[in-house]
């Protein structure tokens, strides 16, 4: 993803009311491009051809559940930043996310609208500092590798 290209949301829940609200909210406070899906398997296709930068799902969902669905954006994209919305104070839940899908945040819900603004900025920060190392690691390896080319040359030229 550019440096200064949009940010990217993907929000995840069965009910239509909350992607509404936040989508809502977000294009209030923000220009992020947001991404609604009701269903968690459309979401899951969507991740596996467009970059994201954020993923928010619900926990409790027909079909798969929220951990399920960022373990699969964990395994699509793993800069992505993760976030689960719980309902019920399910911290069983959230605790097992952290475990299992490397969970930036979890909130329960109801949300508190700047909380949310605030993880989500955070987690677009993240994603994009961690796509920023991934870049100059693989630099860095490509100089090494240079400079290994160029240290075998100069020990041809005097052995």
């Amino acid at each position: 993803m550019e440096k200064n290209s949009q940010p990217a949301i993907v929000i995840v829940d069965d009910e239509e009311m909350v992607i509404t609200s936040i989508r809502a909210f977000l294009r209030l406070e923000t220009d992020y491009h947001i991404h609604g899906f009701t269903n968690p398997e459309e979401a899951v296709k969507f991740m596996e051809h467009q970059p994201v930068d954020v993923i928010v799902t619900d926990y409790l969902m027909p079909r798969l559940n929220g951990i399920q669905v960022l373990a699969r954006a964990k395994d699509l994209q793993p800069e992505a930043t993760r976030i689960l919305l719980t309902g019920h104070a399910d911290k069983q839940s959230a605790i097992q996310a952290i475990n299992e899908v490397a969970l930036f945040q979890y909130l329960e819900k109801p949300w508190e609208n700047a909380a949310l603004l605030l993880v989500i900025n955070a987690g677009i920060e993240r994603a994009r500092l961690i796509r920023a190392l991934r870049e100059k690691v693989s630099e860095l390896d490509a100089a090494h590798s240079n400079l290994k080319d160029v240290q075998s040359r100069l020990w041809g030229v005097f052995l």
